[in-house]
């Protein structure tokens, strides 16, 4: 399973709002639901995430095995 922990703890960190952060970054609160409940998100997603918060995918995802 990818869990998407470390992109709200990254968010957190950075004093960012992570409703308001990925609304502005265009996110719709569909995907952002999904990155919460550790849902499947696209590729594309994931690379908007790295782009806007100038990171690696491994600094906002992790996979942990069930």
């Amino acid at each position: 399973m990818i869990k998407f922990d470390k992109l709200f703890a990254l968010l957190e960190a950075q004093g960012k709002s992570a409703v308001y952060f990925l609304r502005q970054q265009g996110i719709h609160p569909a995907v952002m639901n999904k990155l919460r409940k550790n849902e499947r998100v696209n590729t594309d997603t994931i690379d908007r995430l790295c782009e806007k918060l100038d990171c690696q995918p491994g600094d906002i995802m992790e996979y942990v095995k069930e």
